[in-house]
């Protein structure tokens, strides 16, 4: 079956850096488009970035981009995001997805991890 697992996360002050890591099983990772989500407290689930199944192409939220940068490694089946100049804003629970549709609209899969949680706080 379909298993993410995502880590990397903690408690970083602004400004900080972290690298989150997921890593995935059970379907054939290099064919998937990949996206990391995030769901703030109180809040709804939201795209934060997602690349192509071979990198080609990445795409990112406004409030991320400059500071984030997505990556992926077809031959670990592993997808990563690297947070720079992070705000505490960015305090989240962040997932990993195989995305359903890439799109103008990116539509994520059924298949969610435990996610990993960040804290930005001083």
């Amino acid at each position: 079956q379909v298993q993410l697992v995502e880590s990397g996360g903690g408690l970083v002050q602004p400004g900080g850096s972290l690298r989150l890591s997921c890593t995935a099983s059970g379907f054939a990772f290099s064919t998937y488009a990949m996206s990391w989500y995030r769901q703030p407290p109180g809040k709804q689930r939201e795209l934060v970035a997602a690349i192509q199944s071979f990198g080609g192409n990445t795409k990112y939220v406004d409030s991320v981009k400059g500071r984030f940068t997505i990556s992926r490694d077809n031959a670990k089946n592993a997808v990563y995001l690297q947070m720079n100049s992070l705000k505490p804003e960015d305090t989240a629970v962040y997932y990993c997805n195989p995305l359903a549709v890439w799109g103008s609209v990116a539509v994520p899969s059924d298949y969610w991890g435990q996610g990993t949680q960040v804290t930005v706080s001083s």
